[in-house]
Protein backbone atom coordinates (compact mmCIF):
# COMPACT_ATOMS: atom_id res chain seq x y z
CA UNK A 1 0.00 0.00 0.00
CA UNK A 2 1.45 3.00 -1.28
CA UNK A 3 1.78 5.89 1.24
CA UNK A 4 -1.14 8.70 1.34
CA UNK A 5 0.44 12.41 0.83
CA UNK A 6 -1.71 15.35 1.47
CA UNK A 7 -0.49 18.48 -0.27
CA UNK A 8 -1.79 22.21 -0.29
CA UNK A 9 -1.18 23.22 -3.73
CA UNK A 10 -3.12 27.06 -3.72
CA UNK A 11 -2.19 30.19 -2.06
CA UNK A 12 -5.73 31.96 -2.06
CA UNK A 13 -8.18 31.40 0.31
CA UNK A 14 -11.56 30.95 -1.39
CA UNK A 15 -14.49 31.60 0.40
CA UNK A 16 -16.95 28.84 -0.56
CA UNK A 17 -14.70 26.49 -3.10
CA UNK A 18 -16.48 23.62 -4.68
CA UNK A 19 -17.24 22.02 -7.84
CA UNK A 20 -13.70 20.61 -8.33
CA UNK A 21 -13.46 19.44 -12.11
CA UNK A 22 -10.60 18.17 -13.57
CA UNK A 23 -9.72 19.49 -17.10
CA UNK A 24 -7.95 16.89 -19.12
CA UNK A 25 -7.18 19.46 -21.92
CA UNK A 26 -6.10 22.24 -20.16
CA UNK A 27 -4.40 20.12 -17.35
CA UNK A 28 -6.10 21.87 -15.08
CA UNK A 29 -8.35 21.79 -11.78
CA UNK A 30 -11.54 23.59 -12.29
CA UNK A 31 -13.84 25.10 -9.45
CA UNK A 32 -15.69 27.83 -8.12
CA UNK A 33 -15.36 30.45 -4.91
CA UNK A 34 -19.10 30.30 -4.49
CA UNK A 35 -19.60 33.12 -2.35
CA UNK A 36 -16.60 34.67 -4.18
CA UNK A 37 -18.35 35.06 -7.54
CA UNK A 38 -15.58 33.60 -9.01
CA UNK A 39 -14.89 30.47 -11.35
CA UNK A 40 -11.08 29.13 -10.79
CA UNK A 41 -8.39 27.18 -13.06
CA UNK A 42 -5.28 25.76 -11.42
CA UNK A 43 -2.62 24.67 -13.78
CA UNK A 44 -0.67 21.31 -12.90
CA UNK A 45 1.89 22.59 -15.28
CA UNK A 46 2.52 26.47 -13.92
CA UNK A 47 1.08 25.55 -10.29
CA UNK A 48 -1.05 29.48 -10.72
CA UNK A 49 -4.38 30.06 -10.58
CA UNK A 50 -6.44 31.79 -12.69
CA UNK A 51 -10.10 33.23 -11.56
CA UNK A 52 -12.59 34.77 -14.06
CA UNK A 53 -15.43 37.22 -11.67
CA UNK A 54 -18.72 36.13 -12.76
CA UNK A 55 -21.19 38.61 -11.15
CA UNK A 56 -23.25 36.20 -9.09
CA UNK A 57 -23.36 33.16 -6.54
CA UNK A 58 -21.63 30.38 -9.05
CA UNK A 59 -22.51 26.95 -7.42
CA UNK A 60 -20.80 24.80 -10.14
CA UNK A 61 -18.85 24.04 -13.70
CA UNK A 62 -18.89 21.82 -16.14
CA UNK A 63 -16.83 21.12 -19.06
CA UNK A 64 -18.74 21.25 -22.35
CA UNK A 65 -17.99 19.11 -25.31
CA UNK A 66 -17.99 22.12 -27.75
CA UNK A 67 -15.09 23.89 -25.44
CA UNK A 68 -15.22 25.86 -23.13
CA UNK A 69 -17.51 25.43 -19.72
CA UNK A 70 -20.94 25.73 -18.47
CA UNK A 71 -21.69 27.22 -14.95
CA UNK A 72 -24.83 27.35 -12.78
CA UNK A 73 -24.91 31.19 -12.07
CA UNK A 74 -27.85 32.30 -9.38
CA UNK A 75 -30.66 30.74 -10.14
CA UNK A 76 -29.56 30.43 -13.81
CA UNK A 77 -27.63 27.34 -16.50
CA UNK A 78 -25.33 29.61 -18.31
CA UNK A 79 -22.30 29.26 -20.63
CA UNK A 80 -18.66 30.21 -19.94
CA UNK A 81 -16.16 31.80 -22.80
CA UNK A 82 -12.75 31.46 -20.39
CA UNK A 83 -10.26 33.16 -22.95
CA UNK A 84 -13.11 36.16 -23.56
CA UNK A 85 -13.96 36.02 -19.98
CA UNK A 86 -17.77 36.60 -21.60
CA UNK A 87 -21.27 35.11 -19.57
CA UNK A 88 -24.16 33.89 -21.57
CA UNK A 89 -27.78 33.13 -19.92
CA UNK A 90 -28.61 29.60 -21.15
CA UNK A 91 -31.96 29.30 -19.30
CA UNK A 92 -33.33 30.18 -15.65
CA UNK A 93 -34.78 27.94 -12.99
CA UNK A 94 -37.22 28.37 -9.36
CA UNK A 95 -39.34 31.09 -10.47
CA UNK A 96 -41.20 32.77 -8.43
CA UNK A 97 -38.24 31.89 -5.56
CA UNK A 98 -36.31 34.97 -4.95
CA UNK A 99 -34.19 33.53 -2.52
CA UNK A 100 -32.74 30.55 -3.91
CA UNK A 101 -29.40 29.77 -5.56
CA UNK A 102 -27.67 27.21 -7.37
CA UNK A 103 -25.62 24.71 -5.42
CA UNK A 104 -23.63 21.74 -6.61
CA UNK A 105 -24.09 20.15 -10.33
CA UNK A 106 -22.52 17.89 -12.89
CA UNK A 107 -23.02 16.26 -16.19
CA UNK A 108 -24.58 12.72 -16.13
CA UNK A 109 -23.04 10.07 -18.62
CA UNK A 110 -25.54 11.44 -21.42
CA UNK A 111 -24.21 15.07 -21.60
CA UNK A 112 -26.80 16.43 -19.56
CA UNK A 113 -26.24 18.77 -16.81
CA UNK A 114 -27.76 18.07 -13.48
CA UNK A 115 -27.95 21.12 -10.79
CA UNK A 116 -30.14 21.27 -7.66
CA UNK A 117 -30.80 24.98 -5.48
CA UNK A 118 -31.04 25.96 -2.19
CA UNK A 119 -32.09 28.95 0.01
CA UNK A 120 -28.99 31.57 -0.46
CA UNK A 121 -28.41 32.71 3.41
CA UNK A 122 -24.94 31.36 3.85
CA UNK A 123 -25.86 30.50 7.18
CA UNK A 124 -27.55 27.09 7.52
CA UNK A 125 -28.64 27.59 11.17
CA UNK A 126 -31.07 30.05 9.37
CA UNK A 127 -32.52 29.38 6.37
CA UNK A 128 -35.66 28.64 5.22
CA UNK A 129 -36.03 24.89 4.70
CA UNK A 130 -37.16 23.15 2.11
CA UNK A 131 -37.05 25.55 -0.45
CA UNK A 132 -34.65 23.99 -3.27
CA UNK A 133 -35.39 21.37 -5.98
CA UNK A 134 -33.07 19.31 -8.83
CA UNK A 135 -33.30 19.96 -12.05
CA UNK A 136 -32.11 18.62 -15.61
CA UNK A 137 -30.20 20.60 -18.02
CA UNK A 138 -30.58 18.81 -21.54
CA UNK A 139 -28.34 19.58 -24.62
CA UNK A 140 -31.94 21.31 -26.40
CA UNK A 141 -31.47 23.53 -23.64
CA UNK A 142 -34.22 22.25 -22.22
CA UNK A 143 -35.26 21.81 -18.12
CA UNK A 144 -36.85 19.25 -16.74
CA UNK A 145 -37.34 19.52 -12.41
CA UNK A 146 -37.37 16.08 -10.86
CA UNK A 147 -38.33 17.16 -7.46
CA UNK A 148 -38.65 19.80 -4.94
CA UNK A 149 -38.56 20.39 -1.22
CA UNK A 150 -34.83 19.84 -1.09
CA UNK A 151 -33.04 21.99 1.87
CA UNK A 152 -29.42 21.83 0.79
CA UNK A 153 -29.13 20.27 -3.09
CA UNK A 154 -25.57 19.37 -3.05
CA UNK A 155 -23.22 15.59 -4.49
CA UNK A 156 -24.28 14.00 -7.20
CA UNK A 157 -22.65 11.43 -9.39
CA UNK A 158 -23.71 7.97 -11.39
CA UNK A 159 -22.66 4.08 -10.66
CA UNK A 160 -20.04 2.80 -13.13
CA UNK A 161 -23.05 0.78 -15.19
CA UNK A 162 -25.02 4.43 -15.35
CA UNK A 163 -28.23 2.74 -13.96
CA UNK A 164 -27.77 4.49 -10.69
CA UNK A 165 -27.88 8.19 -9.22
CA UNK A 166 -25.94 8.75 -6.45
CA UNK A 167 -27.55 12.31 -4.60
CA UNK A 168 -26.68 14.34 -1.37
CA UNK A 169 -29.54 16.76 0.12
CA UNK A 170 -27.05 18.00 3.02
CA UNK A 171 -29.59 18.29 5.92
CA UNK A 172 -30.80 14.95 5.07
CA UNK A 173 -26.81 13.80 6.52
CA UNK A 174 -27.69 10.24 3.93
CA UNK A 175 -26.16 9.96 1.12
CA UNK A 176 -29.36 8.54 -1.29
CA UNK A 177 -29.32 6.19 -4.46
CA UNK A 178 -31.83 6.41 -7.22
CA UNK A 179 -32.70 3.86 -10.12
CA UNK A 180 -31.50 6.14 -12.96
CA UNK A 181 -32.60 5.51 -17.00
CA UNK A 182 -29.88 6.69 -19.31
CA UNK A 183 -32.06 7.05 -22.24
CA UNK A 184 -34.19 9.72 -20.91
CA UNK A 185 -32.40 10.87 -17.58
CA UNK A 186 -35.33 10.05 -15.22
CA UNK A 187 -34.86 8.65 -11.98
CA UNK A 188 -36.97 7.23 -9.49
CA UNK A 189 -37.11 4.79 -6.08
CA UNK A 190 -35.00 7.10 -3.74
CA UNK A 191 -33.41 4.96 -0.66
CA UNK A 192 -30.96 5.81 1.69
CA UNK A 193 -27.16 4.10 1.29
CA UNK A 194 -25.60 5.82 3.96
CA UNK A 195 -26.45 7.66 7.21
CA UNK A 196 -23.72 10.07 8.27
CA UNK A 197 -22.43 9.90 11.62
CA UNK A 198 -22.11 13.00 14.38
CA UNK A 199 -18.69 13.34 13.85
CA UNK A 200 -19.04 12.93 10.00
CA UNK A 201 -21.09 16.21 10.40
CA UNK A 202 -22.71 17.33 7.02
CA UNK A 203 -22.34 15.56 3.67
CA UNK A 204 -21.64 17.85 0.52
CA UNK A 205 -19.72 17.20 -2.76
CA UNK A 206 -19.63 13.72 -4.05
CA UNK A 207 -17.29 11.59 -6.54
CA UNK A 208 -17.07 8.14 -7.68
CA UNK A 209 -13.67 6.06 -8.20
CA UNK A 210 -13.28 3.46 -10.43
CA UNK A 211 -14.18 0.81 -8.38
CA UNK A 212 -17.34 1.95 -7.87
CA UNK A 213 -17.40 3.47 -4.18
CA UNK A 214 -18.23 6.80 -3.43
CA UNK A 215 -16.07 9.83 -2.20
CA UNK A 216 -17.85 12.02 0.61
CA UNK A 217 -16.54 15.50 1.77
CA UNK A 218 -17.79 16.45 4.97
CA UNK A 219 -18.96 20.12 5.65
CA UNK A 220 -17.66 20.73 9.28
CA UNK A 221 -15.86 17.13 9.97
CA UNK A 222 -12.73 17.94 8.01
CA UNK A 223 -13.01 15.15 6.03
CA UNK A 224 -13.30 12.80 2.98
CA UNK A 225 -15.08 9.26 3.29
CA UNK A 226 -14.66 6.28 1.17
CA UNK A 227 -18.54 4.41 1.12
CA UNK A 228 -19.29 1.08 -0.63
CA UNK A 229 -23.33 1.91 -2.11
CA UNK A 230 -23.29 -1.49 -1.90
CA UNK A 231 -23.24 -2.50 1.67
CA UNK A 232 -23.49 0.81 3.09
CA UNK A 233 -20.24 0.60 4.96
CA UNK A 234 -17.64 3.30 5.67
CA UNK A 235 -14.20 2.14 4.24
CA UNK A 236 -11.76 4.24 5.10
CA UNK A 237 -11.85 8.33 6.14
CA UNK A 238 -9.07 10.72 5.19
CA UNK A 239 -8.43 13.82 7.78
CA UNK A 240 -8.11 17.01 6.29
CA UNK A 241 -6.02 19.99 8.04
CA UNK A 242 -8.91 22.02 7.60
CA UNK A 243 -12.43 21.38 9.03
CA UNK A 244 -14.84 23.22 5.71
CA UNK A 245 -14.29 20.13 3.32
CA UNK A 246 -16.75 21.04 0.30
CA UNK A 247 -16.44 18.55 -2.50
CA UNK A 248 -13.83 16.26 -4.35
CA UNK A 249 -12.94 14.80 -7.56
CA UNK A 250 -10.24 12.99 -9.59
CA UNK A 251 -7.91 14.22 -11.84
CA UNK A 252 -4.22 14.41 -13.11
CA UNK A 253 -2.43 12.52 -15.78
CA UNK A 254 -4.12 9.37 -14.85
CA UNK A 255 -7.39 10.28 -12.58
CA UNK A 256 -5.44 8.34 -9.75
CA UNK A 257 -5.06 12.05 -7.55
CA UNK A 258 -7.79 13.10 -5.63
CA UNK A 259 -8.57 17.54 -5.23
CA UNK A 260 -10.35 18.51 -2.42
CA UNK A 261 -11.89 22.00 -1.85
CA UNK A 262 -12.92 24.03 0.82
CA UNK A 263 -14.19 26.70 2.33
CA UNK A 264 -12.97 29.67 4.83
CA UNK A 265 -16.70 31.70 5.02
CA UNK A 266 -18.10 31.60 8.77
CA UNK A 267 -14.47 31.94 10.29
CA UNK A 268 -13.34 34.92 12.73
CA UNK A 269 -9.74 35.85 12.92
CA UNK A 270 -8.88 33.53 15.67
CA UNK A 271 -10.06 30.47 13.29
CA UNK A 272 -8.20 31.29 10.50
CA UNK A 273 -5.04 31.56 12.82
CA UNK A 274 -5.61 28.20 13.44
CA UNK A 275 -6.69 26.77 10.21
CA UNK A 276 -4.64 29.13 7.99
CA UNK A 277 -5.30 26.82 4.62
CA UNK A 278 -8.97 27.29 4.85
CA UNK A 279 -10.40 27.60 1.41
CA UNK A 280 -7.76 25.98 0.03
CA UNK A 281 -7.43 23.29 -2.94
CA UNK A 282 -5.79 19.86 -1.46
CA UNK A 283 -4.10 17.04 -3.43
CA UNK A 284 -4.14 13.81 -2.21
CA UNK A 285 -2.19 11.37 -3.62
CA UNK A 286 -1.19 7.28 -3.00
CA UNK A 287 -4.94 6.12 -2.52
CA UNK A 288 -4.43 3.25 -4.52
CA UNK A 289 -7.66 4.06 -7.07
CA UNK A 290 -8.64 6.00 -9.88
CA UNK A 291 -11.40 8.52 -10.50
CA UNK A 292 -13.85 8.13 -13.33
CA UNK A 293 -13.01 11.35 -15.81
CA UNK A 294 -15.66 13.82 -15.81
CA UNK A 295 -18.28 13.92 -18.35
CA UNK A 296 -19.02 17.09 -20.69
CA UNK A 297 -22.75 18.85 -21.40
CA UNK A 298 -23.11 17.95 -24.83
CA UNK A 299 -25.58 21.38 -25.67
Amino acid sequence: MSSIKIECITKENNEIGESPVWDEKESSLLYVDITGKKVCRWSSVTKQVQAISVGNLVGSVALRKSGDYVITLGTTFAALKWKEQVVTTITQVDNGKPNTRFNDGKVDPAGRYFAGTMPDEVHPHMMERKQGALYTLFSDHSVVKHFDQVDVSNGLDWSLDHKTFFYIDSLSYSVDAFDYDLQTGKISNRRSVYKLEKEENIPDGMCIDTEGKLWVACYNGGRVLRLDPETGKRLQTLKLPVDKTTSCCFGGKDYSEMYVTSASVEMDKEYLARQPQAGRIFKITGLGVKGVPPNPFAG
